[in-house]
């Protein structure tokens, strides 16, 4: 009887432990959804890619108040798989199982390697592509995880240069 009802106390502090995280993740979303302003959508003509398309993992998007403030907006703060895509006009993350990502070329900002974001770290210092743009007053980071970590140079500079900042700089984050 005794290892009964310590059973259900256990089940019982894990069911509040879940709920708990849950609500959290809800709260932060709905003060986030009043905060930040709306993402902008995929232009329908993109035209002719920049580079050759890089495929990996999009992390996350996290505001620069810290690499741990992840978004939680829609379905934005979700890892997934992703196909990365340079456009003249911006940066396209073509997520699986998950709304596209769409950073306009106006609003980059800067782009570097680093190791973390939003609870993705890497042990060496470059696994992550970090993308730094602004929309409408809010500075946002975004990181992708490439399968081919050897094209994270073209895709700086790309970037850089986008952003009119074609200098070399250290990591981010």
């Amino acid at each position: 009887m005794i290892r009964a009802l310590l059973v259900l106390a256990v089940f019982v502090f894990f069911a509040l432990c879940v709920f708990g995280m849950w609500w959290g993740y809800r709260n932060r979303a709905r003060h986030q959804a009043a905060v930040l302003p709306s993402f902008p959508p995929v232009p329908a003509d993109l035209g002719e890619e920049l580079l050759p398309a890089a495929t990996g993992v999009y992390v996350s998007t996290v505001t620069d108040a810290s690499w741990q403030d992840r978004v939680a907006v829609g379905d934005l703060g979700f890892r997934s798989e992703a196909t990365l895509r340079l456009y003249p006009q911006g940066l396209l993350f073509d997520r699986v199982g998950a709304e596209p990502v769409w950073v306009p070329v106006d609003a980059v900002r800067e782009a570097n390697v680093g190791q973390g974001l939003a609870g993705k770290v890497m042990f060496s210092g470059d696994g992550l592509l970090i993308v730094r743009w602004e929309l409408d007053g809010t500075v946002l980071d975004s990181g992708f995880r490439g399968d081919d970590k050897d094209v994270y140079e073209q895709w700086v500079a790309a970037l850089r240069q986008l952003a009119g900042n074609p200098g070399v700089g250290g990591g981010a984050r």
